[in-house]
């Protein structure tokens, strides 16, 4: 096949965080920290980046949520407004970045002379660079496996807050290598998640029930986001009915319970 069809090569790149099989962050959220250390706020290091509030507020409950230990500080004025200031390992973890990032920006202009490969590889790597919609990502190792003919349950171990049940196949777990000890990432849509009000006193089949206050509340004229903090410190984010979310009378502050089957929760492995 010719290659005449490729636009103009260019060759760009960007640093990323991995500590053994663990990565830790990428170039967008490190700017979204950098954001924050300057103006100590998620509305203003949003608009600073080009996010949206959501979007940023969003990030925020995934870097803090794949971290052993919290990196942002939330200190809310509501449910659209508030500070956020860095720990001092999070500024740890960004000055690192900056440096390292300069070094490597060098590096890149020393390779600006490379040549792509065909048309059918370039195609390759496009496929290869997926990025999963789901709205809520746990990081976790692996602490069992039970296996039957066609069908697969894994335990991943988050920390050692709290657990998450996920049913796949067993070709899955062959294909991913998913054996005791091995870090993996949990994906759930928030579209998965129930959220209940009363989960101690109520006998359910879902695998998956956690227990958290709400933190988050947003209404729209059909629909409505609620969003949970685990006693970890960990958030999960869950979308609703606004007929649910009147029914259940939610509120911020409010103990809730997030409830997910073991078949909405989709596994990936950092290799």
């Amino acid at each position: 096949m010719s290659d005449s069809s490729l636009p103009e090569f260019e060759l760009a790149g960007s640093i990323w965080f991995r500590s053994g099989t663990q990565n830790w962050g990428n170039p967008r959220r490190m700017a979204l920290l950098a954001a924050i250390r300057e103006h100590g706020s998620i509305s203003a290091a949003a608009r600073d980046i080009g996010l949206s509030y959501k979007a940023a507020w969003d990030a925020i409950d995934t870097i803090n949520n794949l971290s052993d230990e919290t990196l942002i500080q939330r200190n809310t004025g509501g449910q659209r407004g508030g500070g956020a200031t860095l720990t001092p390992k999070a500024i740890e973890i960004l000055e690192l970045y900056e440096h390292l990032d300069e070094v490597h920006q060098r590096f890149m202009k020393r390779l600006s002379r490379a040549r792509p490969g065909s048309e059918q590889t370039m195609q390759v790597l496009q496929n290869m660079m997926v990025q999963t919609s789901a709205r809520n990502n746990f990081i976790g190792t692996v602490s069992d496996v039970t296996l039957s003919q066609i069908s697969a349950e894994v335990r991943l171990s988050i920390g050692e807050q709290f657990d998450i049940v996920s049913s796949v196949t067993r070709e899955s777990v062959e294909t991913l290598g998913l054996t005791k000890g091995v870090r993996a990432l949990a994906f759930i849509k928030a579209s998965s998640i129930i959220i209940g009000t009363d989960c101690a006193n109520t006998r359910m089949s879902a695998r998956n029930i956690l227990q958290g206050k709400i933190v988050h509340l947003q209404s729209e004229a059909v629909g409505a986001e609620v969003g949970l903090e685990l006693p970890s410190g960990h958030r999960i984010a869950a979308t609703i009915t606004t007929e649910s979310l009147q029914r259940l009378k939610l509120t911020l502050g409010q103990d809730a319970c997030a409830i997910f089957k073991a078949s909405s929760v989709l596994l990936g492995t950092l290799d």
